[in-house]
């Protein structure tokens, strides 16, 4: 496995929220230790629909996982950790190549902030004409920021031809993105670029590698608890009964 040393060293939901303040546009939640959970929102039909990243705070600055998705929050994201934690982003892995994940790499990037993505991503998003990384992961790969260390993998295909999620051992939190549905979720959502008969496959792939996390954070809703990814293999068994 990669080992990279730092020494600075569209996903669509079924569930939605109603109503929303401009005080409401960037939501930061602890987590546990050094990691927080923030969330932004964007319009689908007639509904503002939340978004979930995280962000890790280490000696040398804050680790970022994917951008906001609302467009108008990339800078108060950034002026928010800076302001609250006293900390610059060093930099951003987002998880694969839909909008609410990659919508402000370049962004980011113009502020001097890395950001990466998977090969596989960039080359869906060089694609589709979407925003692009400064630098690419060409595999899974174990990145060590200060004193803290976190896992890239891929476990297969599921929303996206493309989706990673994060692992962290020490603290056993699973950053799964879109690839993992909240509890809150009713089906599976968006499936445009979705592969159906293969995302059980590969839920399990992650169960199998990274046991019991003690945190699951999802791409939409809610990340409490630990049944999000049973509730995604209950979802997807339920969308592939439908079709029949």
């Amino acid at each position: 496995m990669l080992l990279l040393r730092l020494q600075l060293v569209f996903c669509f939901i079924s569930n939605c929220v109603f109503g929303q303040s401009n005080a409401d546009k960037l939501q930061v939640t602890p987590l546990t230790g050094n990691f927080y959970v923030y969330t932004t929102y964007n319009a689908y039909k007639e509904y503002q629909v939340p978004a979930n990243g995280m962000y890790l705070l280490t000696e040398q600055g804050a680790v970022v996982f994917d951008t906001p998705w609302d467009t108008t929050q990339f800078q108060p994201l950034i002026n928010y950790i800076k302001k609250t934690h006293g900390k610059d982003i060093l930099l951003c892995i987002a998880t694969h190549s839909h909008e609410d994940r990659t919508g402000g790499l370049d962004y980011f990037k113009k502020q001097g902030i890395k950001t990466y993505t998977s090969v596989q991503t960039d080359k869906i998003s060089k694609l589709n004409n979407q925003k692009r990384a400064e630098f690419l992961i060409e595999k899974d790969t174990l990145f060590k920021v200060g004193q803290n260390t976190f896992q890239t993998y891929y476990p297969g295909k599921g929303h996206a031809p493309d989706n990673i999620v994060i692992w962290f051992e020490k603290e056993k939190i699973l950053y799964g993105g879109c690839l993992i549905k909240s509890t809150e979720a009713r089906d599976l959502g968006y499936l445009g670029d979705a592969s159906v008969d293969e995302w059980s496959v590969t839920i399990k792939n992650i169960q199998t590698k990274f046991g019991k996390p003690k945190f699951i954070i999802p791409g939409h809703n809610s990340w409490k608890g630990t049944n999000s990814m049973k509730h995604t293999l209950k979802l997807i068994k339920k969308y592939k009964l439908a079709q029949h």
